[in-house]
């Protein structure tokens, strides 16, 4: 199907103040994330007894985005110098595209995730090195059934999954005609104060060359239903870990079968360190709440130093754990200043050394669940699907990552899992991990009930 571009503009707050505000300061954490854009895309079927058209949707879409933008005014703003954030008239890039085709027929033909590139604005998952880039950028793709999908991009320079899921719930707020203001606006730029920025960065700092590789990389999405699940949270059980959680199970199993491939594809046997995010917003003192916006998560890692060929699920399960735990109450005044900017980029020289020497695999885990939902109402009822395009192998992309989010059935979860090609040929036939995990199948009967 062709995707057509019918307008394309700088939306900005609707706020005439915003230019007395003070520039918004990025946190420590802010500075060493590298620049990329998460995207998620949000389908809309259009219901019977709808009247209102696809561009009649995008256009209210655009008057509640400036509400939205009053209040998350730094998404409308540019990086400077990569220690603040000001200029909020820049606005944020909205564009608005014609499908030619059906949403049902269109989400029928691309269950290759990369496919569904083409309703974004921007390309996702790649490294961006311009640090004046947008924060934020939307596309609203209309399709001749009067369905239309939200294509977001957000920067992960202030961007996480919690920074993403609020405004989200705010803009479809302000959409619906209801409220969508934050309670507490002091609090939006709290973390910088948590967490204060180094007045110069040296070079070569970021988890760049941890996170993005060149070479051929492939995406795939698997669901993993309620029995398969719980069949793994007792398969992870032991007795150092006697109550496994079901993401630390689930984790824990893609890291394994993650590290098979990659074993089967080089024929080496490799350490494996996994990173996985953990929002800390909960454990600060005082808590901040989910709207402060910004990079408010750690990265602990576990390492699997076992050259042995049986990989045992239950010892990867108790390093997941330990990882998740060992973000304890003093990472607070640990990571404070020019002091917490050595510690971090310390431990991160380390695992690049190892990693770019090919004496280790890297892999990083983020878990949505609970926090981004894709449920997100603009007036139109919740999203018929949720998802998350695929890496386009271009150059310099996101590599060796799992993301868990909640799927469409209930009690279930997906994994979106990026790989090398290589690695990704082998777990796509690897049969301990497919009679668990089921390739996803972008089908879905409510897209015909509701366009028939």
């Amino acid at each position: 199907m062709q995707v057509h571009i019918t307008s394309s503009q700088m939306v900005k707050p609707s706020s005439y103040k915003l230019h007395l505000l003070k520039p918004f300061k990025l946190s420590l954490l802010d500075q060493l994330s590298p620049i990329n854009y998460v995207p998620l895309i949000l389908f809309y079927a259009k219901p019977h007894d709808s009247l209102i058209e696809g561009s009649q949707v995008s256009q209210q879409l655009k008057q509640s985005l400036e509400k939205a933008l009053d209040q998350f005014y730094p998404l409308a703003g540019r990086t400077k110098n990569n220690l603040f954030i000001s200029d909020y008239d820049e606005g944020v890039p909205y564009v608005e595209t014609r499908v030619n085709g059906r949403l049902a027929d269109f989400v029928d033909q691309n269950e290759v995730l990369e496919a569904m590139n083409q309703l974004l604005p921007y390309r996702p998952f790649c490294y961006v090195s311009n640090l004046t880039a947008p924060q934020l950028a939307i596309q609203v793709n209309v399709f001749e059934c009067g369905g239309i999908s939200v294509a977001v991009c957000c920067s992960h320079k202030i961007f996480d999954a919690s920074t993403i899921s609020v405004f989200l719930n705010s803009w479809a707020a302000f959409n619906r005609g209801s409220n969508g203001e934050i309670p507490n606006p002091n609090l939006l730029h709290a973390s910088s104060r948590f967490f204060p920025p180094v007045e110069s960065m040296p070079p070569n700092t970021s988890i760049e060359g941890l996170l993005f590789n060149q070479g051929s990389l492939k995406t795939r999405s698997f669901v993993f239903d309620a029995n398969a699940i719980a069949a793994l949270v007792s398969k992870a059980k032991s007795n150092s870990l006697e109550h496994p959680s079901r993401v630390v199970s689930l984790s824990a199993f893609l890291w394994k079968h993650a590290i098979q491939a990659a074993r089967s594809a080089s024929r080496t046997l490799k350490p494996a360190i996994l990173s996985q995010a953990v929002n800390i917003r909960q454990r600060l003192k005082p808590q901040l709440p989910d709207y402060s916006i910004g990079n408010l998560f750690l990265l602990p890692t576990s390492t699997y130093n076992s050259v042995e060929n049986d990989i045992k699920l239950t010892e990867l399960a108790y390093l997941v754990r330990e990882g998740e735990k060992s973000v304890t109450s003093d990472f607070q005044d640990l990571l404070q200043g020019e002091e917490g900017f050595k510690v971090i980029t310390q431990e991160l020289g380390e695992i690049a050394e190892t990693v770019s020497k090919g004496n280790a695999e890297f892999y990083t885990l983020s878990s949505w669940l609970n926090t981004l939902d894709g449920k997100e109402d603009f007036g139109l009822g919740k999203p018929t699907l949720f998802s998350i395009p695929g890496v386009d192998s271009h150059n310099h992309e996101f590599s060796n990552c799992f993301i868990l989010k909640q799927a469409m059935q209930d009690n279930a979860i997906e994994a979106w899992i990026t790989l090398s090609d290589k690695d990704m040929g082998f777990l796509e036939h690897d049969q301990e991990f497919l009679t668990f995990a089921s390739p996803l199948r972008l089908k879905f009967d409510k897209f015909e009930d509701l366009e028939s």
